[in-house]
């Protein structure tokens, strides 16, 4: 096969060459391929977060780490596919491999997050939690392999199917191609938060991580059958070699020849990639100076994507505790998130065809460096909001005792009122059937109370770091009663309720969502988990039965005090005491740090990957898109170091040190755009091939001359000895 063949004609591989509209028939199978396995990355990595929260039982900053992790490995791993696939597999079985190893990864995330596996005890949570980390390493690590390793060839693959005749298609193609990124990236985090908001299980039911990650597994495998399905119809070219390697060495031989010449001796080079010289071509030293002037600006970036990643794991946490009732929709936490793919695909086009002509027409010369700028000050003003709505949620959070502090709610059993006398404080008069407003907090772990007139004084014996509350019955002389509070909100924006028993007699409480069972006279029952929404209570105590009905927000802890006398209005008999607030925050608050955040990314990526391709050689492109997935993974990487060595004490704080240090870096970064010299990358390759061209001549004439010179000199040879033949034959004679 010849270079000079019709390329069409080339691509009449085993399979056939079918079009339909005027496509290939076998992008068909592409997109749909790359829509399913956008569907399985995004929506497995929009609950992982709460995954880790929730399910592993790992604090924020852990969960923060590995999930930066995680994202790091998925942004360096694609430099590795697209090596294998142009060196030596090939675009397709390059994706077919690790596609197969994608969709082990989901199947095994998926298995780890099923808790009835190690729920021996049948508690609702995992005895065995390590078996459950270790499932779930292996998952993300062979799914951080699979997604990376096929992200630069599906695309790719897509593009070799058509023909030189179908510039229009292809252009239409990877269009819709982007779109599908967009559209599976969309959907999959709408719907993944709302199966792992289900519950599930088989001896006791939780909150189901495993159909949230079986989903997008079964998704990964539609994608990898639908992709072979379309084998027969495809274009598969060999492979033809990765021009980073060539790059990588070009680049080392440089160094190393520059080490070899670094005495005084050796004349000096205009560039050091000039030390190159003696064994590459001054067109590839010349393509690899234009890329790596492009890659030196690439330094300052990763600290925007080090901001902009944090959507999925801080920005997540901190709608955990915020409200997210909008009235007809509930949106869950991690749904917060479909705000950024929305106004991806709403602000795109408004900024091409809107902002960018008007800022022209207003005569300013927004270079794409200066729109980069912008970008990440955006990103930064994104940070600022989520500082302000932080703010706003620690007011409304309690507080909770110190590791050397202990916390006392006090809770009158009795059908009259009391007043109570604690240390160091005014005396307090508790109403019958009624709790303190609030908890009161104690250095001491042992304190005296005293109750009534003439007054009863007992020693009550508090835990450090724990929060109790006191139940004092009608007759004060009797034992009083110490429970044990929650410390901590109730997980994923649940409500705590418990009930305690006033009577004299045994109740029975019981819900559609949770059962109390029987609660026996002047004790309390374990917390239950209630979700937000209207709930009622049916309450039983003999041949008597009535029903209380309540509605709960997101994340409160309620008690419930049963009085001694149960009439036939419990709405009006129960008394409530709330233990911890609910959420108040609501997450519509979140919405401008994500539009700050998306204009952001509008103005940097699209324009950075645009000015990246601009500035660089034809040839080069590949390397300039590995350079900008691994600032990436480098901001990914920043992210966990902050997250394990800030260690600051409020969320607040640490989202202005990502601001701030990002104001920096964009500081930082205007300087290098400004001494920036915009180049033409095709007018110096072709200015280099003209010379090449001319070199080639001189060297032609060169050749041509010496073989001039050449024939003379063997003509002057011959005559000169033929003229001494005639001299011989004249002597002779």
């Amino acid at each position: 096969m010849t270079d000079n063949e019709d390329p069409n004609k080339r691509k009449e591989n085993k399979g056939t060459s079918k079009e339909l509209c005027g496509y290939p028939l076998s992008i068909f199978f592409i997109v749909v391929n790359e829509f399913c396995e956008r569907f399985s990355y995004y929506g497995m990595r929009a609950v992982l977060v709460l995954y880790f929260k929730y399910f592993l039982r790992w604090d924020d900053d852990l969960a923060t780490s590995i999930y930066h992790v995680f994202v790091a490995l998925c942004y360096l791993t694609p430099i590795l596919g697209a090596i294998v696939a142009d060196s030596w597999l090939g675009k397709f079985k390059t994706i077919i491999y690790l596609s197969v190893v994608y969709a082990i990864g989901q199947v095994t995330m998926a298995v780890s997050a099923i808790h009835d596996i190690t729920d021996t005890d049948r508690d609702g949570t995992p005895d065995n939690i390590t078996f459950h980390v270790v499932l779930s390493m292996v998952g993300l690590f062979l799914i951080a392999l699979g997604t990376g390793g096929i992200k630069p060839c599906v695309a790719a693959f897509g593009g070799d199917q058509f023909g030189d005749h179908q510039e229009r298609q292809r252009r239409t193609f990877f269009s819709v191609f982007y779109l599908c990124i967009n559209g599976g990236s969309l959907l999959s985090t709408i719907i993944t938060p709302i199966l792992r908001a289900q519950s599930c299980g088989i001896y006791s039911q939780q909150k189901c991580y495993s159909l949230a990650f079986g989903v997008p597994a079964a998704l990964m495998m539609v994608a990898l059958v639908v992709f072979i399905v379309g084998s027969g119809m495809y274009y598969k070219a060999e492979p033809q070699g990765n021009i980073m390697l060539d790059v990588c060495k070009c680049i080392g031989f440089a160094i190393k020849n520059r080490y070899k010449h670094r005495s005084s001796q050796y004349p000096k080079k205009q560039h050091w990639m000039d030390w190159a010289e003696d064994k590459y071509t001054k067109l590839l030293i010349a393509q690899i100076k234009m890329v790596l002037r492009v890659l030196f600006l690439y330094i300052p970036l990763p600290m925007f994507w080090t901001l902009f990643d944090q959507k999925g794991s801080r920005w997540t946490l901190q709608a955990t505790n915020m409200n997210g009732n909008f009235g007809l929709l509930v949106i869950q936490p991690d749904q917060m998130q479909t705000v950024n793919p929305i106004l991806i695909l709403t602000l795109v086009p408004i900024m091409d065809s809107l902002i960018y002509p008007l800022i022209k027409k207003c005569g300013l010369n927004f270079t794409p460096l200066k729109r980069m700028t912008v970008g990440m000050m955006m990103a930064a003003i994104a940070f600022v909001c989520a500082a302000l709505v932080q703010t706003e949620i620690d007011k409304t959070l309690p507080t909770f005792p110190s590791a050397s502090q202990s916390q006392l709610k006090l809770l009158n059993m009795g059908s009259n009122p009391v007043t109570v006398e604690l240390p160091g404080m005014d005396p307090l008069v508790l109403p019958a059937a009624q709790a303190s407003e609030e908890f009161f907090t104690f250095d001491a772990e042992m304190i005296r109370i005293s109750i009534g007139s003439p007054p009863v004084v007992k020693n009550i014996s508090l835990a450090k770091g724990k929060r109790k509350t006191l139940l004092m019955t009608s007759n004060i002389t009797d034992n009083w009663m110490l429970t044990n509070d929650l410390i901590s909100k109730p997980q994923e924006g649940n409500n705590a309720v418990r009930f305690i028993n006033g009577m004299n007699t045994a109740v029975n409480v019981s819900t559609s969502a949770a059962s109390f069972g029987v609660i026996e006279s002047f004790d309390y029952s374990n917390y239950s988990q209630i979700s937000n929404g209207k709930s009622i209570f049916t309450i039983h105590n003999g041949s008597q039965s009535c029903e209380y009905s309540r509605d709960f927000g997101f994340g409160s802890s309620y008690t419930f005090f049963i009085p001694s006398t149960l009439g036939p209005n419990c709405q009006e008999s129960v008394t409530v005491a709330e233990d911890i607030k609910p959420n108040t925050v609501h997450m519509a608050l979140q919405i401008p740090q994500y539009f700050f955040i998306t204009v952001g990314e509008v103005m940097f990526s699209v324009t950075g990957l645009e000015f990246s391709y601009s500035q660089a050689p034809s040839n080069m492109k590949a390397v300039l898109q590995a350079g900008w997935l691994f600032t990436v993974a480098v901001g990914n990487f920043i992210v966990l170091i902050v997250a394990e060595v800030a260690k600051l004490p409020k969320q607040w704080a640490e989202y202005i040190l990502f601001a701030s240090l990002l104001v920096v870096v964009c500081f930082i970064f205007s300087i290098m755009a400004h001494y920036y010299t915009y180049i033409d990358p095709a007018e110096i390759e072709a200015q280099f091939s003209k010379k090449v061209d001319e070199d080639d001549d001189e060297e032609d004439d060169k050749r041509k001359l010496q073989k001039a010179q050449l024939e003379m000199v063997k003509k002057d040879s011959i005559k000169s000895h033929e003229d001494e033949d005639d001299t011989g034959k004249q002597t002779n004679m």
